[in-house]
């Protein structure tokens, strides 16, 4: 019994069929070799936090009043001065102060009145340039990759509300008061039962895992809690 293979016709002669090479298939020597492309492995993040910096405010309304009051004073002057110029008699209000400037001493009660009404508004206005104001918003941490700098901010009343709801949380907590400056917490608790040394500490450790897990705040705030035993 021969064997032969398959989808090959057997010859009739009995001769055995040579396989014929394959001609699909490169030479060897001539194969192209292809690297397989390189795979960069993607950058690690790193879990990094940095404080929020605190908002500046727009100062408008200072702004407009400051600006308001010296388009007013500039505009007076200008027009009287426009006036005269233009060999017309001056005005009564000018007259009057210019002739009370002029005899006037240093040390009058109403010249240092309006010096220090000038003052108080100059230093009013670099007071409120060289601080950011939006004091009722508190500055969060956010998470940094170093490709931008992010913002956020809390307002004082939401803080509260949160750090009052994990206060009233606590058992033995009836009520519970809650105000919030830019450095200090303070929480104030009524309390129905338990013992009230137990509840403090209980409390105290809420309100600091509130404030560290769901609040976030750049400035960790003094704490400080207070209880009082209800009467019913």
């Amino acid at each position: 019994m021969t064997s032969r293979t398959p989808n090959t016709p057997p010859d009739p002669g009995g001769n055995t069929p040579r396989p014929r090479p394959d001609t699909t298939a490169a030479p060897a020597g001539n194969t192209p070799h292809h690297d397989p492309p390189s795979v960069e492995p993607p950058p690690r993040q790193t879990a990094r936090e940095e404080r929020s910096p605190r908002p500046w405010g727009t100062r408008r309304a200072a702004a407009g009043l400051a600006a308001a009051l010296i388009v007013l004073g500039a505009g007076v002057l200008l027009f009287e001065a426009v006036w005269i110029g233009t060999e017309h008699r001056a005005t009564a209000w000018w007259t009057r102060l210019t002739h009370e400037l002029a005899t006037r001493p240093v040390d009058d009660v109403w010249v240092l009145t309006g010096a220090a009404v000038v003052a108080a508004l100059g230093l009013w206005l670099i007071v409120l340039a060289l601080t950011p104001g939006l004091r009722p918003q508190l500055p969060l941490r956010v998470p940094t990759d170093g490709h931008g700098r992010m913002r956020a901010v809390l307002d004082r009343k939401g803080a509260a509300l949160i750090l009052r709801d994990a206060a009233l949380r606590v058992p033995g907590v009836s009520a519970a008061r809650v105000r919030v400056r830019r450095r200090r917490v303070t929480v104030r608790a009524d309390v129905r039962f338990r013992d009230t040394a137990d509840v403090k500490d209980e409390l105290t450790d809420a309100v600091r895992r509130e404030e560290r897990d769901r609040l976030a705040l750049a400035r960790t705030p003094r704490l400080a809690v207070r209880i009082h035993r209800s009467p019913t």
